[in-house]
């Protein structure tokens, strides 16, 4: 028999702007911050990940995305728009807890996923100071 999945909707939805920083809170009492660079590099949307293993795309030049708007769809998702013009992709709960328990791993395989490709992150201050 196979176990029932446990319920990990958030119980609060938090966007701060001034960090870009979208904070959620589950009903199993975990909680995460994610930054709105990171929500927007591993977008669940086939423009991100692709159809098919292999044919993901590398985000890059993200540093300074922000999320302009949220959405709920239904009682299982949000839909983010960010202000580089991205509005497709469905964030699950699910995922989004995936990404929360998994964050650290993640964050350091898109990272050396950009440096394999000689790509340096700049945040726009960093930018202009060159």
């Amino acid at each position: 028999m196979s176990e029932k999945k446990k319920d990990i909707t958030p119980t609060e939805i938090r966007y701060d702007k001034e960090s870009r920083t979208l904070t959620l809170t589950y009903t199993d009492g975990k909680s995460w911050d994610y930054t709105a660079e990171f929500l927007r590099v591993y977008s669940p949307s086939a423009e991100v990940r692709g159809h098919a293993p292999g044919e993901e795309v590398l985000q890059v030049g993200k540093e300074d995305v922000a999320i302009e708007k949220i959405d709920p769809v239904g009682n299982y998702a949000v839909s983010l728009k960010f202000d580089d013009g991205h509005d497709t992709g469905i964030y699950s709960w699910d995922w989004l807890h995936t990404l929360g328990e998994r964050m650290e791993e993640y964050w350091q395989d898109y990272l050396s996923k950009l440096e394999a490709e000689g790509i340096q992150r700049m945040t726009t201050s960093e930018r202009l100071a060159t």
